[in-house]
């Protein structure tokens, strides 16, 4: 190894009702390779007032955990991150889902980079699993380079303009600096992170290792076509690209045409046709925008049985 040995990594991980996956995710962690040789762990769990044995498990199994309870249930894990950045004493802190697993160099291969580029964010691809089985493997498929370096402010204006051609910026692939652990959650909604991460990238350069780094499951439940959700993702995504229009006008205006397009998405996905067509007439023109439209008088089922449209 030629960086600096002995790093302290806080890793924050929030749970609800999480018994059937968190030994799997603490047990991926505590098992890093390089662990207390290259690095040490700080672990903070905050639980979002489970009803099942949450907390009994990770008292029993794993009592080097700092472990808190919300006072009442936040129906999200951002209050809990919150807390979990204001405690993290870390030089570098990754925040990880409930039902996430590690892959067992994650750590080992995201501090590699710490010395071959100077940036204070660190990504990853990752496994995408459904019902237990790899659907796929997610990474750049813009590059075979195995460590992709991007300059300040490159990912956060693809970020803002909703653009998917971009480095992997998922929550649970990233490793940043403790100088960005200010950067707090929203938790008016509780469970939005869309500003999260452009507060992040803004301004800052970037590094993503063009690998999976680590499996996230899906097991029935899809957080993005839940009603309250979507409207909040999107009541909210406009709040926040608008706050961005005067200083980045193109980007601010593109992300508006594809956030309207994704919500567009949603309402053609769940088969509200006229909400459907309201968004798509408000989203970015091309081809596919027209067919969509055309296909929501007509067609819209066959559409839906042999074309992933959402999600």
């Amino acid at each position: 190894m030629s960086w600096e040995s002995n790093y302290r990594i806080s890793v924050i991980i929030t749970t609800y009702n999480s018994q059937q996956t968190i030994v799997r995710l603490l047990n991926s962690i505590y098992k890093q390779k390089g662990i207390n040789e290259h690095f040490n762990i700080e672990v903070i769990v905050v639980d979002d007032c489970s009803k099942d044995n949450t907390a009994k498990l990770i008292k029993e199994n794993f009592p080097e955990v700092l472990f808190f309870i919300n006072d009442s249930n936040s129906g999200g894990p951002n209050k809990g991150r919150n807390i979990g950045l204001n405690i993290a004493s870390g030089e570098y802190i990754c925040i990880a889902d409930h039902d996430d697993e590690w892959i067992e160099d994650k750590i080992l291969r995201q501090l590699e980079c710490v010395s071959l580029a100077p940036a204070p964010i660190i990504s990853s691809g990752y496994n995408l699993y459904e019902k237990q089985q790899l659907k796929e493997i997610r990474t750049n498929k813009q590059s075979q380079k195995e460590i992709l370096f991007f300059e300040q402010n490159v990912t956060f204006l693809k970020i803002l303009s909703k653009n998917k051609n971009r480095q992997s910026v998922y929550i649970g692939s990233l490793m940043f600096h403790k100088s960005l652990k200010n950067i707090l959650f929203e938790e008016k909604y509780g469970q939005l992170d869309f500003d999260w991460l452009l507060r992040l990238f803004e301004n800052n350069a970037s590094v993503e290792i063009n690998l999976p780094l680590y499996n996230r499951y899906f097991d029935g439940d899809n957080l993005s076509i839940n009603e309250k959700y979507r409207n909040n993702d999107y009541k909210y995504g406009l709040v926040v690209l608008n706050k961005y229009s005067e200083k980045y006008p193109l980007e601010s205006k593109l992300g508006i045409k594809r956030l309207n397009g994704t919500y567009a998405r949603y309402f053609y996905m769940v088969g509200d046709m006229k909400k459907a067509r309201k968004y798509f007439l408000r989203s970015q023109f091309s081809l596919k925008m027209i067919l969509y439209v055309l296909t929501s008088f007509v067609g819209h089922k066959w559409v839906k049985k042999h074309f992933h449209i959402f999600g």
